[in-house]
């Protein structure tokens, strides 16, 4: 009987003994991508209570019992090393990208806030918020240093503000540079979305635009869960919260989740946002799965889609009439 081991094949007699070997090579990455292809077919495996130990040192694959616990314990290592760095896929990636986004959104956020309500007690009168306050602070400080050409001088110079000090000073331009640099690593990850979503996820891409079809695979968990989810699960994704209140009581089912944040439903008449809503994440699931499968970029599913969503709008042009509730009938009525 041939087995196969982490160390070789084996040829394997009645009783136990080794009648024939073909030993492997003894490079640590080598062994370690044999044992993770043994470990996933599970074809050839010895029988159970087989010793390893006493075969390797039998077949002369290795010299001592301390040397095969050291190369099995490298072998191992190894294994791991090559199963975290191929866990690492690129929709994770993008995932990671997603996530690291959310954080910088809401670090920026805050700190955009806090320069706003500093920078507020010296230059009330700027009204700048968010980037565009924190690169006049880098630019420019201290109100004093504005010039005649800038739009906000005469505000500048009739501002009831208080007199910034130059230690002040300092520390607030320093604090809005890093702030500036934080909008710019925005961009910088945003561009990263938008290039692996067009070679990832073409027709994900094509169909929700780069950012929305980030977040449909980072709320999934991967592509190949978004692929395999219905599209009414997709019409929903990220309205937890709304469904589970559905579950629970008697509110209404949510009619749509992230997808709301695509022109097709946010600008349409709230009457048929359901209604687009399920074309939409029915295209959804469909580009995730060829995108999954196959990754060839189907231009046709958008012509589709605006067909579709066409009808939808020609079939609905008004809101539909509220049925008018019959009132409780009156004594008179109730006695006959």
């Amino acid at each position: 009987m041939k087995v196969t081991t982490w160390f070789g094949v084996l040829d394997i007699g009645r009783t136990g003994e080794i009648l024939e070997s073909d030993l492997f090579s003894k490079d640590v990455r080598e062994l370690a991508h044999r044992s993770l292809v043994l470990k996933e077919n599970r074809q050839g495996l010895p029988p159970a209570g087989f010793d390893l130990k006493d075969a390797a040192l039998e077949s002369r694959f290795i010299d001592s019992s301390a040397e095969y616990y050291s190369l099995l314990h490298e072998v191992t290592l190894e294994a791991v090393k090559i199963q975290v760095s191929g866990a690492l896929t690129p929709d994770q990636r993008i995932i990671q990208a997603v996530e690291a986004l959310d954080d910088l959104n809401e670090t920026t956020n805050s700190l955009s806030e806090r320069l706003f309500e500093w920078y507020g007690g010296y230059f009330p009168e700027s009204g700048l918020i968010g980037e565009a306050l924190a690169i006049f602070i880098a630019k420019y400080g201290s109100r004093e240093n504005i010039g005649s050409d800038n739009p906000l001088y005469s505000k500048a110079r009739g501002s009831m503000g208080a007199q910034l000090e130059a230690a002040d000073e300092i520390l607030l331009k320093g604090f809005a540079e890093n702030v500036c640099s934080l909008y710019e690593r925005k961009r910088q990850i945003e561009v990263y979305i938008e290039n692996s979503m067009e070679s990832v996820a073409p027709n994900l891409n094509l169909i929700a635009g780069p950012m929305l079809g980030a977040r449909l695979i980072s709320i999934s968990g991967s592509l190949e869960k978004l692929a395999a989810f219905p599209s009414s699960t997709i019409q929903v994704i990220g309205a937890s919260k709304a469904l589970f209140k559905h579950l629970r009581s008697r509110a209404p089912s949510p009619k749509h989740g992230i997808i709301y944040s695509n022109p097709l439903i946010n600008t349409a008449p709230w009457w048929i946002r359901g209604k687009i809503a399920r074309a939409l994440a029915a295209k959804l699931s469909l580009a995730a799965r060829i995108d999954f499968y196959s990754g060839t970029k189907d231009s046709s599913l958008v012509e589709k889609l605006d067909t579709k969503v066409r009808q939808i709008r020609t079939s609905n042009p008004k809101p539909p009439q509220k049925k008018q509730e019959s009132g409780p009938k009156s004594k008179k009525n109730r006695r006959k």
